[in-house]
């Protein structure tokens, strides 16, 4: 099958993001497939990503009419319109990326979520939508955080072979659970 990797360009391209990412969903896939194959923490308002993708389109993948595979872009502008992820911006406000603070650094945002197809996975699509992100916004920003359960190992190890770098570790007493905050520099 042939992919082609792209940004966002119109809203049904939203709408299948939204499907996609229901569909992975750690509240709807089984232990074993989200062990195995990853999840989705975040459910985004419809609303909330077509306005996000007006100001700044996600990279995508494409095979046909089918989405293979999304990764979103996040930018700061919008760290008050998913609740469940102000925690997350309130954690980066307090921390510094070689030696510069993160709190009133525009030159960043955040990968909102990334999720690849069942049927594209294995395939690189997972680093085809990142390099399309990358290459999409390396004139404007110098570099992407993102923050992933450990216990979504297989996200922890594609980012990390992407570029990502970890730099902070928590454990979120809510959910019981250990996170790393991820940063991959294009600098």
């Amino acid at each position: 099958m042939t992919v082609e990797y792209t940004l966002v360009r119109a809203p049904h391209d939203v709408e299948q993001i939204l499907a996609l990412q229901a569909e992975n969903h750690r509240d709807t896939v089984d232990p074993e497939t989200a062990q195995r194959e990853g999840f989705t923490s975040v459910r985004h308002e419809p609303s909330v990503l077509h306005a996000m993708n007006r100001a700044y389109p996600s990279a995508i993948a494409v095979s046909g009419d089918v989405l293979a595979g999304y990764c979103l872009m996040m930018a700061q502008q919008f760290r008050h319109a998913v609740p469940i992820l102000e925690p997350m911006f309130s954690l980066f406000d307090r921390l510094e990326w070689r030696g510069e603070p993160l709190a009133g650094n525009p030159r960043w945002f955040v990968m909102g979520q990334v999720c690849v197809a069942r049927a594209f996975r294995g395939q690189g699509v997972f680093d085809g939508v990142y390099h399309k992100l990358r290459d999409a916004y390396a004139p404007q920003f110098d570099f992407v955080l993102t923050e992933i359960s450990q216990r979504n190992t297989r996200s922890m190890r594609a980012h990390q072979r992407v570029g990502f770098e970890t730099l902070h570790v928590y454990r979120d007493p809510a959910a019981d659970e250990m996170w790393e905050v991820v940063v991959w520099d294009w600098r």
